[in-house]
């Protein structure tokens, strides 16, 4: 990978391109995160959507033990948008290259525990769930919190509820039949570019669930392995600049 390149994924200076590149990446990697961490810890993740709903089921039916395990799910998706969020603006008020890329290092290396870790970390209880559970949720609250604000909200990459909501809004305006004219009426018109980038999300995260569902029903836990090198070489270069640059400061003094 080009490092002009991949400083323009993950560093301070956002581009359309880059936003839209870097949110086909992070959709494989929840769609992969998603997928195969539902055949390791028997839940699906990043679906807050249904986590909730399931509360209210489980609240109706009086299962109570299980009203806990989503509010644990909940929480930790919950922390995990709150850290992004703090790690942003702390690299942004200090104007680092890395504002973006620091979480996602943090994601790798959470996958790179849950990786080396998971068998052990499953038999832990934290928040009324096992400990993967919790790490897994983190990771997706993290993710999802970074690209919203990285690309101030339009792009979404852990769940795709929106953007098949999004993908069938422009249909509908692709197919619409302007048959009313006149100089007042304005056209529906399709953004086909939008179509075409919401449709590759929806695309690299099916592919990813497939990939990340593969792995680890083959691999087990260590297939997030790759997923977090692969978010290592996305934010590598913005880190090593920050890191030049206090190397500089320091030997300055």
């Amino acid at each position: 990978m080009p490092i002009r390149y991949a400083r323009s994924l993950t560093g301070r200076t956002r581009s359309v391109v880059a936003n839209r590149h870097l949110g086909f990446a992070l959709a494989f990697v929840a769609g992969a995160i998603n997928a195969g961490g539902f055949l390791a810890v028997q839940q699906y993740t990043s679906h807050m959507t249904g986590i909730v709903s399931a509360m209210a089921d489980n609240i109706a039916l009086g299962a109570y033990g299980l009203v806990w395990s989503g509010l644990g799910g909940v929480l930790s998706f919950l922390l995990g948008a709150a850290c992004s969020t703090v790690m942003i603006n702390y690299s942004r008020r200090r104007q680092l290259h890395s504002e973006y890329a620091l979480p996602l290092l943090l994601e790798a290396a959470l996958l790179l525990c849950f990786g080396f870790l998971g068998a052990s970390l499953a038999r832990i209880t934290g928040l009324f769930v096992p400990l993967t559970v919790m790490l897994l949720c983190f990771i997706m609250g993290l993710q999802n919190a970074l690209i919203t604000k990285l690309s101030r909200a339009e792009i979404r990459t852990t769940h795709i509820t929106g953007i098949i909501t999004d993908i069938g809004i422009e249909l509908g305006k692709l197919f619409y039949w302007n048959r009313t004219r006149g100089p007042d009426i304005a056209r529906v018109m399709a953004d086909r570019q939008r179509l075409r980038v919401l449709s590759l999300l929806a695309l690299y995260f099916f592919l990813g669930g497939v990939i990340g569902a593969l792995g680890f029903n083959h691999l087990g836990y260590i297939a997030t392995v790759p997923l977090a090198l692969l978010l290592v070489l996305l934010a590598s270069v913005p880190a090593l600049d920050d890191l030049l640059l206090l190397t500089r400061r320091v030997l300055r003094r």
